[in-house]
């Protein structure tokens, strides 16, 4: 619904304007009616209005000023001018003033509607304007709700942006409704909108021109607004403008202050910037120096290496070494994500998500309350990581012993080396001997001896008419020499020996005759 002020002398000619915009569907509400300039114009300023009728000739100040100091103050202002036959030069001088549209005495209905309805079709569009310009900034789902009415439109803004100092507490406070009303305390008289954004714990503030009249200086606007919210448990940075934004700039800077709060916000000190000292041109990510690529490196290293004592002794330290520097928020963030995406490399053969669960369980660091708490949390976090790549290489190194046992015994009868199993397992001979050392003690040699001399047992028990040639050829021994010599070395008797031993206890097993 818009709005209208109904400026005429003549009392029947302003009730039949009045009754025919009433008589119409058009969303259009007559708030308020004046019988002269002056009384019209202190109407508009206790009460802005979207659409104003006026007629040219008026006792005390007549149309043309009316809509001169009306555009003054509502530079937004539709202005329909109503004029008889006999006021053309009037008229003529009125459409410089950027009047919308006139209408003739005596106003007819068809003649109303026509003008009325382009005029509220501009005002839609106006209004789809103003929700645009705001699209790529603003929150989703607040900006499918937001109408922006007359005052917001009615002048231009200055703009503000404000961000929650990371690691403070008072995180709970942060709320749209809570932000407006501490705005309006620093701000009023001159009106304030809050929008949340896109970017969490960040809004953006849009706020009257005229609200330069009360501070004389930006910092002095930022500091009032920074005590405000101190008040209220907000530690926040900022960066605005106390200029008025020019149509379609808002995107533009809010990108560029966005920008300049990530790259710049450090732990300790909250950060003001002014949006007409910042560079004017999107700047290169300045690549972190040599000495910050190795601390880097060294970290992301001792993750690979599995230096778990090492890797929390060094963190803990080069956390406090941060504090002490006030390292900039945005250099530890990219820490934490390369440390996140090592971990998660780590990881991933066994959990292909590993990577992203890894960088969410980090991000949520960021939005703890102190620095110091931060700290504990990311330490317990990065112990965790090591307990998962520890618990992951025991299982993983489970699974893969049982794979060689399990081909082994099924090849027990062909001749197997450590090369072979490394070509089959893709690994290299090394690991498959760490692998079998690990989970039987014994080298692979031996462990590879064991289970042939356990099968030959198995045999002579089973078929003791198998001669000792034909047993050694079956399990794929170079000769029955050396068959004989490895099989007394793991029973301490020969394999003839060991014929005869099973022959005996067999014969001891029979009934004795009668």
């Amino acid at each position: 619904m818009f709005t209208a002020l109904i400026a005429e002398d003549s009392k029947p000619i302003l009730r039949n304007i009045k009754a025919l915009l009433q008589s119409t569907e058009l969303p259009i509400s007559v708030v308020a009616t004046a019988s002269n300039g002056e009384e019209a114009l202190e109407c508009l300023r206790s009460q802005p209005v979207d659409i104003m009728l006026t007629d040219i000739r008026m006792p005390k100040m007549d149309g043309l000023t009316l809509i001169e100091e009306a555009k003054r103050l509502h530079p937004q202002l539709k202005v329909v001018l109503i004029s008889g036959y006999n006021d053309f030069e009037y008229t003529r001088k009125a459409l410089n003033l950027q009047v919308f549209d006139y209408l003739l005495k005596p106003v007819e209905r068809h003649q109303l509607m026509d003008v009325m309805e382009r005029l509220i079709g501009q005002l839609n569009e106006s209004q789809v304007s103003d929700t645009d310009m705001l699209k790529e900034i603003l929150d989703a789902q607040y900006r499918s709700g937001v109408k922006l009415g007359t005052e917001f439109r009615e002048q231009a803004h200055c703009p503000l942006i404000l961000r929650m100092q990371p690691f403070t507490p008072g995180t709970g406070n942060w709320k749209t409704e809570t932000l407006q009303h501490c705005l309006e305390e620093v701000c009023a008289p001159h009106a304030s909108w809050v929008f949340p954004t896109q970017t969490p714990l960040q809004a953006l503030v849009l706020v009257h021109a005229s609200v330069r009249e009360k501070f004389g200086s930006f910092l002095d606007w930022m500091n009032a607004v920074r005590q405000r919210l101190a008040d209220e448990g907000l530690e926040v940075s900022a960066g605005g403008q106390l200029q008025p934004l020019e149509p379609g700039e808002l995107p533009d800077l809010y990108r560029r202050i966005s920008r300049q709060l990530d790259e710049r916000l450090a732990l300790d000190e909250p950060i003001l910037l002014d949006a007409n000292l910042l560079p004017r041109t999107p700047g290169e990510e300045q690549s972190d120096d040599a000495e910050k690529k190795a601390i880097m490196g060294s970290f992301l290293e001792m993750i690979r290496q599995r230096q778990r004592e090492r890797f929390l002794l060094k963190l803990s330290e080069q956390l406090h070494r941060w504090r002490q520097e006030s390292i900039r928020v945005a250099e530890l963030e990219r820490f934490l994500a390369m440390m996140a995406d090592t971990f998660g490399e780590q990881l991933s053969d066994h959990d292909p998500w590993s990577r992203l669960k890894q960088a969410e369980a980090v991000g949520k660091l960021m939005s703890s309350a102190s620095y110091a708490s931060f700290c504990e949390e990311l330490l317990a976090w990065a112990g965790e990581g090591f307990e998962l790549m520890q618990a992951q290489n025991k299982k993983s190194s489970q699974e893969l012993f049982q794979q060689i046992d399990d081909y082994v015994q099924m090849n027990m009868y062909s001749h197997l080396s450590i090369t072979d199993l490394a070509l089959k397992f893709h690994v290299s001979p090394s690991y498959i001997s760490r692998i079998i050392k690990r989970h039987s003690d014994q080298t692979f040699v031996h462990y590879y001896m064991q289970l042939k001399i356990k099968e030959a047992r198995r045999l002579l028990e089973d078929k003791p008419e198998l001669k000792i040639k034909e047993l050694s050829d079956a399990l794929s021994f170079s000769d029955q020499h050396y068959f004989s010599k490895v099989f007394k070395e793991y029973t301490g008797c020969s394999p003839t020996e060991y014929k005869e031993r099973l022959r005996d206890e067999e014969d001891q097993k029979k009934p004795s005759e009668e």
